[in-house]
């Protein structure tokens, strides 16, 4: 039976994250934080034979990636379908600001409509469409292999719902799976079609950093 295993990354603290901003598309970096988050995932990583690694390209994320490469050898694949969804006008501010400056939008955000598209921005159903096509790719491309997707607390809300089958629904219910700093989700996806979660967020790895 071949088993393809699928590593969810989320980046490290972001500078956006220290300062409670949204994030969305805007290239903000890790924070000092960030960084050693970044290192502590990259050794932890590095020890369960990752074959191929994938990124967004929105800095966070990348710079969370960058240490898994020097250790291993492997490219990084970013790519754009990987990205945060898109928040539109409430991108860079605070959540205060956002709620002040945009009060239905940021009510809208709250509620986790799967098909409200934000002003300037994106729906769940629209970051759905473009990550899991992505993730699919990935899995299929590397069969058998070990692949580790560096993304964003979103992103990987919505993939692993995906993963567990959880969105084939026509009409879809608020969901929201959080996902800390450089946690780390672990699914097994079987030949036969059986999909086993062995982690969620798991921050083991990430014990003594402040």
């Amino acid at each position: 039976m071949e088993t393809t295993r699928v590593l969810l990354v989320r980046h490290g603290q972001s500078r956006g994250n220290a300062e409670r901003r949204f994030g969305g598309h805007t290239p903000t970096p890790l924070s000092e934080l960030g960084h050693r988050q970044a290192e502590a995932t990259a050794r932890a990583l590095a020890a369960e034979g990752v074959t191929a690694v994938y990124s967004s390209d929105l800095l966070r994320a990348v710079e969370t990636a960058e240490p898994l490469p020097r250790a291993t050898g492997l490219e990084v694949r970013q790519t754009a379908a990987l990205r945060e969804r898109s928040v539109g006008l409430m991108e860079g501010l605070t959540f205060e600001e956002a709620a002040a400056a945009h009060p239905e939008e940021y009510a809208a955000l709250l509620r986790g409509d799967f098909e409200h598209v934000l002003a300037g921005g994106e729906s769940y159903r629209q970051l759905l469409d473009r990550a899991a096509a992505e993730l699919d790719r990935a899995a299929e491309e590397n069969r058998g292999g070990t692949v580790a997707v560096f993304s964003h607390a979103g992103t990987i809300g919505i993939l692993a719902l995906h993963l567990m089958g959880a969105l084939d629904a026509p009409a879809l219910k608020p969901v929201w799976l959080s996902s800390s700093n450089c946690g780390i989700t672990r699914f097994e996806l079987r030949s036969d079609g059986f999909v086993r979660v062995s982690a969620f967020n798991d921050t083991r790895h990430l014990i003594g950093l402040v």
